[in-house]
């Protein structure tokens, strides 16, 4: 479990296919506080499971179906990725509730400064459209954020300069791709009103 509040911006070390999984190699610092094997790391929103620690770069195992589920597919050396360790009961919950698992992959439609903040407009997946709601949570490579503004499956988010500064938001463009992970509670609701209606 994770907040949503994204601790430092990680750089991709390497990303290369090995016999059994993926390895993802992200340097990190921040993350690297207390780390073991076997730690859950949210990486761009995604819970994955620290399975090695080379000095500063952690080391994750990636399955081919989470690599195509999300923007992993996209990440070469270099890369920034949003780090965040795993929720502790004695910490603060700053953010939302938010799994680390990802629901589907939005656009970027436009991302621009307007006065001090910057404003930006995501197309979701079509047949996700009905868990945004407006001023709900939402969390975008494991951003924690609010929806200012919905249009079908089209949302707006305003962002504040922190933002753009600890998270990789502010090296992304129109265009690219945004793994999208929706409120958990709007998730459960409907599990349990489908089931009434049988």
């Amino acid at each position: 479990m994770f907040t949503g509040i994204v601790e430092e911006t990680g750089k991709v070390v390497g990303f290369t296919p090995e016999r059994e999984a993926w390895r993802l190699q992200i340097e990190a610092r921040a993350a690297l506080g207390g780390v073991a094997l076997g730690d859950s790391i949210a990486v761009n929103g995604c819970c994955l499971t620290v399975a090695g620690v080379a000095g500063s770069v952690l080391q994750f195992d990636v399955l081919e179906e989470t690599r195509r589920l999300t923007n992993f597919a996209m990440l070469a050396p270099g890369a920034p990725v949003n780090l965040e360790r795993s929720l502790r009961f004695d910490g603060k919950v700053g953010g939302h509730f938010v799994t680390g698992h990802i629901d589907g992959l939005g656009v970027i439609e436009l991302l621009e400064p307007r006065g001090k903040d910057h404003y930006l407009k995501v197309r979701a997946p079509d047949d996700c459209a009905h868990y945004l709601v407006h001023k709900g949570s939402i969390a975008i490579d494991g951003i924690s954020l609010t929806v200012a503004a919905v249009d079908g499956p089209v949302f707006d988010v305003w962002l504040i300069p922190t933002t753009m500064t600890v998270t990789n938001l502010g090296a992304r463009k129109a265009g690219e791709a945004v793994n999208l992970e929706f409120d958990l509670l709007g998730k459960y609701v409907e599990k349990l009103l489908a089931a009434r209606s049988l």
